[in-house]
């Protein structure tokens, strides 16, 4: 049997789904993991590890294609947000030197990193979602007319893990949060349940293969600290479509919101959700799944085939190691 060995990448605290993946990966190859603080915890849990440049530094691709090429690497995958854009655009390279880039095409990377054009795609399409105002004037003229109303969040147009967000509650509040940082955008306030759903959309057949749903209870540092999974066939059937329509791949995390009945796309990040250990432990295994599809097989579908009203709690815990220097 041929050697599967894969590459994950900007893997920090992520320990669980490097554990994930060695499993998945017994008997059939290793998990090596890179990232470039020699801090990072989830490090010690992989096979092997290596520590590499940061995202924007000289000689970061460089230095992952030469790990690629020493440790025979099927599939390189990336836990961060701006670091798939980059592999996405790198996808030739790597397929040459018989490497999988296990994630959406670059296009969809760069789209989910803009909240503004993600918002523009989702009216065009359609799809309910917060309203969202690219400056302050047209935040005004909106309000001005009853369109919307306060309060509403500020965030930065391209980012993620919640930085920079604020609730804002007044029109000079708004400009004094405004005039501090640039490429900001408005967003309505939604109130109302929120969820996240984990999904994985085959990488070789393109189906839609598994859809996890959780209703979350807690949040803290922008991720799911508790939640509950359940089933819900019309909010399946939304996010089938939206994912089969923008064309992903591999693994999504979504967060939603219901009102009244209703669903609202709210953000959309074509990897691994820091909730994904709750769908794991309910019988949604994508690390699996991408291991089958690294043998070049397709995945049968396996939708709603998860335990519902489990509950994920997350709690601290601790890695330790002899003295590392950064």
């Amino acid at each position: 049997m041929q050697t599967m060995n894969i590459l994950l990448l900007s893997v920090g605290t992520r320990n669980k789904i490097v554990e994930y993946f060695k499993k998945a990966l017994t008997g059939k190859g290793k998990v090596i993991a890179a990232d470039c603080s020699i801090l990072a915890p989830a490090l010690y849990t992989a096979d092997s590890f290596y520590i590499i440049p940061r995202l924007k530094e000289e000689g970061y691709i460089k230095s992952i294609m030469e790990i690629c090429r020493k440790e025979a690497i099927a599939g390189v995958m990336s836990l961060i947000d701006p670091e798939l854009s980059v592999l996405a655009k790198q996808e030739k390279e790597f397929e040459e030197i018989g490497v999988k880039v296990i994630g959406s095409p670059y296009p969809l990377c760069e789209l989910a990193l803009d909240k503004w054009e993600m918002y523009r795609w989702l009216k065009a399409h359609q799809y309910s979602c917060a309203e969202t105002y690219l400056n302050s004037t047209a935040f005004k003229d909106a309000f001005l007319k009853g369109k919307v109303r306060f309060p509403v969040f500020i965030k930065p147009r391209r980012g993620s893990a919640s930085l920079y967000i604020s609730c804002v509650n007044s029109i000079k509040m708004l400009d004094a949060l405004l005039s501090e940082k640039e490429e900001m955008i408005i967003q309505e306030y939604l109130k109302g349940q929120e969820i996240g759903a984990d999904c994985y959309i085959d990488l070789v057949s393109g189906k839609v293969i598994s859809v996890f749903l959780k209703k979350k209870l807690a949040m803290r540092a922008g991720e799911t600290d508790k939640a509950v999974s359940f089933w819900d066939v019309k909010l399946y059937q939304l996010i089938e479509s939206f994912v089969l329509e923008m064309g992903y791949r591999g693994v999504v995390d979504i967060d939603l919101f219901e009102i009244n009945g209703k669903y609202y796309i709210s953000e959309v990040n074509p990897r691994f959700g820091g909730g994904y250990p709750h769908a794991y432990e309910c019988g949604a295994d994508f690390m699996g799944f991408v291991v089958k599809n690294l043998e070049g097989k397709e995945n049968t579908p396996q939708i709603g085939e998860y335990k519902e009203h489990m509950s994920m709690m997350k709690y601290n815990e601790i890695q330790m190691v002899k003295e590392q220097m950064e």
